[in-house]
């Protein structure tokens, strides 16, 4: 009974044995690799475990690689890996370069993947154009007719300038920056609308795709339409600026000239005063002069009788106004 019950725990020992030893080797991957006839070494895919690279992530793309008769190493892939790529999307794009005549090694694209583009879309943009479309631009004519425009820019991917070079961001802002100027040169409105290809033909003359990850193939006009008269409204803006110009000025020469009048009210009076003051000098310059003789006391009262007959003159003259304003003479003092 003893003997039989230790080979039953020998037994479950070594399951667990063969099972840790299984969960850690990846014996599975190792036979598939040699059924697609990829030669890997068992001690190579232990290593991976050891430095914490997944197997199943690496052999898995290799045996893709070889089926599609690549030229990749297993260190290349998981250097890859340990950067920080993507493997398996590395692997895919150059399959499909390779199956499209594109030139493309595998260091190339694993720049472009650790550069943060997508290798495979890229590549497959290669093949297959992709048409963006730009927001509504709005342009003015030289006659200050506002242009909307809507453009559809077919690109094509530049592989060789995929790493450092602009993105669709760029390629959308050099074509709206083209459509204004060819649109402002436009003497009229109208030629735009004639011929909206004058636009295309113009922009795509520029060399708009220098410097950017993307080889612009055509340019085409989606859609034209007449806007605002901006040039009458600026007009009708500036027309109304100077009326509020020519309004203040002409307020600032009313304050002016209110100030000017009060200033000559205040000169008057001022040379009233003055003349009071000289007025109040007269008595006592004559008391003066007839302390001194040289003025009598006949002379005195002539000029006081001189003075009484002219305001008696003044009120005579004051009556006969009134009279004539009222329209009749008063006889007998009534």
């Amino acid at each position: 009974m003893f003997v039989f019950t230790s080979s039953i725990i020998m037994l479950v020992l070594i399951l667990i044995a063969v099972a840790i030893v299984f969960s850690f080797v990846p014996v599975g991957l190792w036979i598939s690799a040699l059924a697609a006839g990829v030669r890997i070494g068992i001690f190579t895919l232990i290593g991976m475990r050891l430095r914490r690279v997944p197997p199943a992530q690496i052999v898995g793309p290799l045996i893709k690689a070889d089926k599609a008769g690549l030229n990749v190493t297993v260190n290349q892939l998981e250097a890859h890996f340990l950067a920080g790529g993507n493997v398996d999307r590395v692997i895919n794009s150059l399959i499909a370069a390779e199956r499209a005549a594109i030139p493309l090694a595998f260091e190339r694209a694993a720049a472009i993947d650790l550069a943060g583009r997508d290798v495979l879309q890229a590549v497959q943009m290669s093949v297959n154009p992709k048409v963006i479309q730009t927001p509504l631009v709005s342009a003015v004519a030289k006659d200050g007719i506002e242009v909307k425009v809507v453009a559809r820019v077919t690109v094509r991917a530049n592989i060789d300038r995929l790493v450092g070079g602009a993105g669709e961001e760029t390629i959308l802002a050099r074509v709206g920056e083209g459509v204004v100027t060819t649109v402002g040169s436009a003497a009229a409105h109208k030629h735009v609308l004639e011929n909206p290809d004058s636009i295309s033909r113009t922009v795509l003359e520029k060399g708009l795709d220098a410097g950017t990850a993307f080889e612009i193939l055509s340019i085409d006009i989606a859609d034209v339409d007449v806007g605002r008269n901006i040039g009458a409204q600026l007009q009708t803006d500036q027309a109304e600026a100077d009326k509020r110009i020519a309004q203040a000025k002409a307020e600032e020469r009313r304050a002016m000239a209110v100030a000017r009048e009060q200033e000559m009210k205040a000169s008057v009076e001022e040379m009233r005063a003055k003349v009071v003051e000289a007025e109040a000098d007269v008595p006592r310059a004559m008391a003066d002069a007839l302390r001194q003789g040289k003025l009598g006391v006949m002379d005195y009262y002539n000029m006081q009788n001189l003075l009484a007959d002219t305001r008696m003159r003044e009120s005579i003259s004051n009556l006969d106004d009134d009279t004539g304003r009222r329209g009749k003479i008063p006889v007998d003092g009534k």
